[in-house]
């Protein structure tokens, strides 16, 4: 599946003052989602409308619509009224559901979002970009390795023609693996931090040595609700912020010895665990096709975000570990 090039922005705007047009997170629960109401309450709006199947305040004024996003109809109901609506949708890693529910989500939202004339901001990942250790921009080619990259590039692409149409005025925020606070799940705080957290020896996926690329939730929420509200920045690919000075996971086990004032050693799983594991073990067989991107340096580059937004403040390793480790 080919990728697209990102058009050049010309984003020097500040973003749009605050006011009373509702903006609809599609998708709401979890921290990504929390996080972005918070961000647009704070400094957007408090007009929010948070869709999902059983939706949850984040905020008292937050106006909750239960639907099914695989519903045509509940999803132009959902959007209805809406001037920006935020796809976060995240189903768990299970290679049948996506392909069975993540295309409709998407061709429902999409045309939602045309009746609608609302814009679309579109919360993704990188699962289909090639594992390997060439730097990652906007404009990296599709290859994904497996049946949830291909997924994740099918639905891209559905939005990217969609833009590229001018049926939708839209645009892409991408985030490389999570790390972060709470509830916070991604396989570098499962088997990392949620382990050190609790007395336990850390499980290093591959290889300790690679640079990592990782984002911090609540930057990424942040970033998402910065580029929904500034007008110049639709109709084009974003990569979310991460911190450029990328730790392996050896150095980040180092900054959270640190932390918690004990050295702290680790267990690399290798391949081979995995490759006899998921067999076995469903979530091994789900990570199985995203290992690649642990074998090398994962470096996602950033810096079209940092020249466009540059007093935007991004977490730093340290300050995430430390965070993570002791609030």
């Amino acid at each position: 599946m080919a990728g697209h090039n990102s058009q050049p922005s010309r984003c020097r705007h500040h973003p749009s003052p605050r006011g009373d047009h509702m903006q609809t997170v599609l998708g709401a629960g979890g921290p990504i989602a929390d996080e972005l109401v918070n961000e647009i309450h704070r400094n957007y709006t408090t007009d929010i409308r948070l869709v999902s199947r059983k939706p949850s305040r984040v905020n008292t004024t937050d106006e909750l619509v239960p639907a099914d996003l695989t519903d045509a109809e509940a999803t132009s109901r959902a959007v209805a009224g809406s001037e920006i609506a935020y796809l976060t949708v995240g189903l768990p890693l299970d290679s049948q559901l996506w392909e069975r529910q993540f295309p409709v989500i998407m061709r429902n939202v999409i045309d939602a979002c045309a009746e609608h004339q609302t814009k679309l901001v579109f919360f993704d990942n990188t699962y289909m970009y090639p594992g390997t250790s060439k730097p990652q921009t906007e404009s990296t080619a599709f290859a994904p390795g497996g049946r949830k990259g291909r997924v994740r590039g099918e639905i891209a692409t559905m939005l990217l023609e969609a833009m590229q149409a001018g049926r939708v005025q839209g645009l892409i925020g991408r985030a490389p693996e999570f790390y972060g606070p709470g509830s916070t799940k991604s396989y570098t705080n499962s088997l990392v931090f949620d382990r050190i957290k609790a007395g336990k020896r850390p499980f290093v996926p591959v290889n300790a040595h690679t640079r990592r690329s990782l984002i911090w939730t609540p930057d990424a929420s942040r970033a998402l609700a910065l580029l929904g509200n500034t007008p110049d920045a639709y109709n084009q690919t974003w990569h979310l912020p991460v911190d450029p000075n990328r730790q392996s996971y050896a150095q980040l086990v180092e900054i959270a010895g640190d932390v918690i004032g004990r050295k702290t050693d680790y267990t690399v799983l290798p391949m081979l665990a995995f490759r006899l594991g998921r067999h076995f073990v469903k979530p091994l067989d789900e990570m199985y096709e995203l290992l690649d991107r642990y074998r090398t340096d994962n470096i996602f580059d950033s810096s079209k975000f940092a020249a466009h937004f540059p007093h935007f403040q991004v977490t730093t390793y340290q300050e995430g570990v430390r965070r993570i480790l002791t609030d």
